[in-house]
């Protein structure tokens, strides 16, 4: 089985995402990844190197064709579909960007981390909005479909009250709940908490 994956202008991490869920779809045969930059040819090879795959890469015009072999034992072969589990895992947001610097890049970050984040499984059992962290969860949010997403599977997606009347936003809220701290440190003391 062969399948072609063109992931050229996408920003990272599509497009190793992308080259996984392509692989995902099947149990032996040929991907071939299409990039149009180096960083993307490093990650998408990477990638499959560290998954067992074999990789050979060929540039033409400028882009990057990285072919990737996959081939599963027939003794590891099973049927059954895996479905996403919620783990211990609670993660505190405590700002709608991530990283110290520059706000901009910070948006994008958090984009690309909420994005990456729904592609891990399991899942997190829950994500916690405060401080600054609620206005992704309300209308307008650049990343309000992952949070959505996140919610359609189970994951509680709750968003500090304080912090929405604080900044006027309760009304607003459009994905997940709203909690008190309370609620919060109940969440972060049941399981594995990490804080951005």
């Amino acid at each position: 089985m062969s399948s072609e994956v063109d992931a050229r202008g996408l920003a990272c991490p599509q497009p190793v995402i992308a080259t996984k869920k392509a692989l995902d779809a099947i149990w032996d045969g040929v991907v071939t990844t299409i990039v149009d930059n180096v960083a993307a040819k490093e990650n998408v090879a990477k990638f499959a190197a560290a998954n067992g795959c074999g990789v050979s890469i060929e540039e033409r015009d400028g882009h990057y064709r990285i072919r990737i072999t996959k081939g599963t034992p027939p003794d590891v072969y099973d049927s059954k579909p895996v479905s996403p589990v919620c783990a211990a895992t609670v993660y505190l947001i405590t700002r709608d960007t991530l990283g110290h610097g520059s706000e901009e890049l910070g948006a994008i970050l958090m984009k690309s981390f909420l994005y990456s984040l729904g592609e891990i499984e399991p899942l997190p059992k829950s994500i916690l909005l405060i401080n600054s962290g609620v206005k992704l969860a309300v209308d307008g949010s650049p990343v309000l479909e992952y949070l959505a997403s996140f919610a359609e599977c189970g994951v509680n997606v709750l968003s500090c009250g304080t912090c929405l009347d604080y900044f006027q936003l309760k009304d607003r809220l459009a994905v997940g709940g709203v909690t008190n701290m309370y609620t919060i440190l109940t969440e972060l003391s049941a399981g594995k908490a990490i804080t951005l």
